[in-house]
């Protein structure tokens, strides 16, 4: 006998308070900007778009639990700096620390804002840059704080084909590059946010691509593909857009390591559009598709209807913050290991450029960034034998919502999409500082990849990262 059709087609949704607010945290124009190990310039000469910080705070509807989350539009951030702004927000905004989860978009053109780079050109307006993006992160807080709201949340999911995958074997080495061919994981998750009032209070764009369009012939402050995308869905909308970069660890724009800030923009149109058409699909908050019943016609139709909901049905809420201990890498290099390599390029760089090979001075300067941003990590890792990885989870209707530091690779997200097909799961990756940097899979250990050849922790945090979340899920 065969069996009905189902006759309801629901949107997943959330009920909760919210509350956004953004402003631009765009550094000067000329501070130290170089990112890249093969950028010839130290300070930027010009701003491509501006950078914005957003705060969004989710709360249950009670008011008794709640998750700030910070989104900045930098790349990353070393321990200290990101203690240094997390408290400083936290006291300004008159909320608890562990409150605030600060998540990146990545950008690769928004300069290296470390304070270990303060006596470098432009250096100098590192620090009192950290000071004032403290500041303006805690009154985003506070605005936030006063302004929550009930809202309704309803959920899409879409692909967008900018992301590609990027470990490419080119017959000699692994290069970290447009991998033609392999498969890529192109799912897009937005998120509309409805008032009461039905007055649109923000989107958000969740996706996995690594912001490398603009490379080390940039020279320009900016956002990445992630300013053009943000542009476009907040004319069409009316309302600010939160990006959420995901699980991006092997993923990056199909063409990028370029200068033009054109082509940033195209591929930030490229998501927009993606993520306009999803947006645009997404029905009222609160209300349900529902078959209505047969209707003879020309031929038997079937009639289908949006049918009001209580929306407070949604409103389950859970949190739970947890450091997931992850075993350090063995024959993790000493920082005086690594201090002596520094040392050794550097002279290297300083005989080749004596000798007018140019050629070779570039790349021994190339290599002693790589050392310099290693040995910053190192002093900086927390003691003991293991990394205590920083994890939120906040679980609200139909939809889980998930932070996790270190920049892991896309099975984190498709694996938990997998093994929780009736939930909605969004993924920010990038959070907190980047103490633990790659989490790549178990198989791609001593291969040679460069995420795994700066990984910190050690083989399988990856699977157990994935399995811990699915326990806190299920519980």
């Amino acid at each position: 006998m065969r069996q009905p059709s189902r006759t309801e087609d629901p949107a997943p949704q959330s009920r909760c308070r919210f509350a956004l607010a953004w402003c631009d945290i765009t550094p000067p124009a000329d501070i130290y900007h170089r990112m890249w190990g093969a950028a010839k310039h130290e300070r930027a000469t010009g701003v491509h778009r501006p950078l914005r910080a957003t705060v969004a705070v989710f709360a249950d509807m009670p008011g008794k639990q709640r998750q700030i989350l910070l989104a900045l539009d930098h790349c990353v951030m070393g321990a200290a700096e990101h203690a240094q702004l997390v408290a400083q927000a936290a006291v300004i905004g008159g909320v608890g620390q562990e409150e605030i989860l600060v998540v990146f978009s990545h950008t690769h053109g928004a300069g290296l804002m470390g304070l270990d780079r303060a006596t470098l050109p432009g250096g100098d307006l590192i620090p009192p840059y950290l000071h004032v993006l403290g500041e303006r992160a805690g009154r985003l807080v506070k605005q936030c704080m006063a302004s929550l709201q009930p809202a309704g949340i309803v959920y899409g999911r879409g692909r967008c084909s900018l992301a590609t995958q990027r470990d490419f074997w080119d017959g000699q080495q692994f290069i970290c590059g447009h991998n033609p061919g392999v498969p890529a994981d192109d799912s897009v998750i937005v998120a509309r946010v409805t008032g009461d009032d039905g007055r649109m209070l923000a989107s958000i764009v969740n996706y996995a691509c690594h912001p490398t369009t603009l490379a080390w012939e940039n020279t320009l402050i900016s956002p990445d593909y992630i300013g053009a995308m943000r542009e476009l869905v907040e004319r069409d909308s009316g309302a600010p857009c939160l990006f959420l970069q995901g699980a991006s660890g092997e993923l990056g724009p199909r063409e990028g390591f370029v200068g033009d800030t054109a082509v940033a923009d195209r591929n930030g149109r490229e998501l927009g559009y993606a993520a306009l058409s999803m947006l645009t699909a997404l029905p009222e908050a609160g209300t349900t598709f529902v078959y209505q019943g047969p209707v003879v016609s020309g031929a038997t139709l079937g009639a289908w209807k949006h049918e009001k909901i209580d929306l407070d049905t949604k409103a389950g809420w859970k949190l739970q913050r947890w450091n997931e201990p992850l075993h350090y890498r063995p024959g993790q290099p000493t920082v005086a290991q690594v201090q002596a390599e520094l040392d050794q390029f550097q002279a290297d760089e300083a005989a080749a450029r004596a000798a007018g090979n140019e050629a070779r001075a570039a790349e021994c300067r190339a290599m002693s960034e790589r050392r310099t941003r290693l040995l910053h990590r190192l002093k900086q890792l927390p003691e003991g034998d293991r990394y205590p990885l920083q994890v939120v989870l906040w679980h609200m209707g139909d939809a889980v919502w998930v932070g996790v530091q270190g920049e892991s690779y896309s099975v984190l997200q498709t694996e938990l999409r997998r093994r929780f097909p009736d939930k909605v799961v969004i993924v920010a990756t990038i959070a907190a500082d980047w103490g633990t940097s790659y989490l790549p899979p178990r198989e791609l250990y001593d291969t040679g990849i460069y995420q795994e050849s700066i990984a910190v922790v050690a083989a399988g945090s990856l699977e157990q990262l994935i399995e811990s979340i699915s326990k806190h899920i299920n519980s």
